[in-house]
């Protein structure tokens, strides 16, 4: 039996990344509920959601790269 490895460090990489955000929102921006209240919290998170989006664009400039060089090496494989 074969094994990918490369799709099993990209399936790794997102379930950390997706955990690392998860318990970002919910813990962090929790705490500050619990602590300060939902005004503090609605600004917690907008920090947050700021500070994630140059991270974002980042990643799906890279994506696009990636994209393209596969596309013009004829690389059909994901």
């Amino acid at each position: 039996m074969a094994r990918n490895l490369r799709h099993y460090a990209r399936q790794t990489n997102v379930r950390l990344t997706v955990g690392f955000i998860l318990l970002l929102l919910i813990v962090g921006d929790g705490l500050i509920y619990f602590f300060y209240g939902k005004g503090a919290a609605l600004a917690g998170l907008l920090c947050v959601i700021s500070g994630l989006v140059p991270l974002v664009l980042v990643w799906l400039v890279l994506i696009g790269m990636e994209w393209l060089v596969k596309r013009s090496n004829g690389d059909n494989e994901s």
